[in-house]
């Protein structure tokens, strides 16, 4: 796996895929710049070493080029994150980018505009890969969270760079910390699934039945089992179309010696709502009118002995809808959890949008091992896929 540590970046160009696609609130300012700072220790290396260094991005989902998705807005922000002047080229291809490329000084950083102002982009087109690459002299790739898609800045790109491309820091960390979960984890090994569809975590399960000893289900999910078990799930969230499914994993986990813990009690409501009344019921017993909308006293200490005897945690999905104050505190005290069994010694992996946003809002971040930065790649690698963009760099 080459990464930065294979080059000598001086005086050369490094044209590097970053991941800048950042929420912008409406006056144009960067409402979160994890993404930015994200990227910053891979800019930071080759610049160190008298590289130059190109970035490009997308940012939204645009319909050719429209002013409010310019990442000209964002020049500002990564300037100050990046301790360097930004510049910018108006077009990431054409007269503009060819030319700024040219008068690129070793130390200098330059931001392209947008590549989904061009369809080419996504279409993953030859021609355009091919003009992008003419700019530079070394291919980075450091996006993880576009990394599952073959598009012309991700993937195609990498075929002009034969001998000269490589992973940079993030994308590079994510790989290894992926691996250290599905490859060479240290058991026990515990996958904690929560959200509120089995049906989307399904190819995650089946890929890692093999390698864990411990599956903790939580979150809506939940309901689709205890139903399919018999259990009475009141108003609860529930696939009744997925009920032999849930049937069927269970009787694969017990085959592979797979330990599948699901609530035994919840935190129900009679209103999807943060002012609903509420009361601990046994989860197979939710009354009529009533909806499980986090877990319980008895199921978080259930989930408590498991978390803290492990030595690898992968986390993706929140116990309850943690967006709601009252029903945020399950998901709260899994957090604690996971942070105490990684002080103790685990390593723990967290992805997928909901847990990296609860991760996030409650203040988590600093005592997991790892916090993904790409939902949809992470869950693609968790599927046993091997990416586009990662193949492009080791092939």
């Amino acid at each position: 796996m080459k990464t930065l540590n294979d080059f000598d970046f001086k005086n050369k160009k490094a044209i590097i895929r970053v991941d800048f696609n950042v929420p912008l609130d409406e006056n144009f300012n960067v409402t979160d710049t994890t993404r930015i700072e994200a990227a910053k220790p891979t800019i930071d290396a080759i610049l160190a070493q008298g590289g130059s260094v190109i970035l490009m991005s997308h940012l939204g989902r645009p319909k050719g080029a429209e002013e409010k998705y310019s990442l000209k807005h964002i020049l500002k922000t990564a300037s100050e994150i990046l301790g360097v002047q930004v510049k910018f080229a108006e077009n990431c291809i054409g007269e503009p980018a060819q030319t700024a490329a040219k008068n690129l000084q070793p130390g200098e950083v330059l931001l392209l505009e947008n590549l989904r102002f061009h369809a080419e982009e996504e279409a993953g087109d030859v021609a355009f890969a091919k003009e992008l690459a003419s700019l530079g002299d070394i291919y980075v790739n450091d996006a993880f969270g576009t990394a599952h898609r073959a598009h012309a800045s991700t993937t195609i790109i990498a075929q002009f760079f034969p001998n000269d491309k490589c992973f940079g820091t993030l994308l590079a960390k994510e790989i290894d910390s992926l691996n250290k979960v599905l490859k060479n984890s240290e058991k026990p090994v515990t996958a904690v699934l929560g959200g509120s569809k089995v049906s989307s975590k399904i190819t995650v399960i089946e890929n890692i039945l093999d390698k864990v000893d411990h599956m903790i289900i939580g979150g809506g999910m939940t309901f689709t089992f205890i139903k399919a078990q018999g259990g009475k799930i009141g108003e609860s969230i529930c696939e009744d179309d997925k009920l032999d499914l849930a049937l069927e994993i269970l009787r694969l986990a017990k085959e592979k010696n797979v330990q599948v813990h699901i609530p035994v009690d919840v935190v129900a409501a009679d209103d999807f709502s943060n002012t609903a009344n509420t009361q601990i019921v046994d989860v197979t017993a939710i009354p009529d009118g009533w909806q499980g909308l986090d877990a319980g006293p008895k199921s978080l200490e259930n989930f408590k002995k498991v978390i803290l005897e492990s030595k690898t945690i992968l986390w993706n999905g929140p116990l309850g809808v943690f967006e709601m104050e009252t029903f945020s505190k399950g998901t709260i005290a899994l957090g604690d959890f996971i942070a105490e069994a990684t002080k103790n010694g685990a390593f723990s992996l967290v992805g997928g949008g909901d847990s990296v946003a609860a991760v996030k809002q409650f203040g988590f971040e600093d005592k997991m091992s790892y916090v993904s930065t790409g939902g949809g790649a992470m869950l693609e690698m968790l599927e046993g896929r091997i990416l586009p963009g990662i193949a492009a760099i080791l092939d």
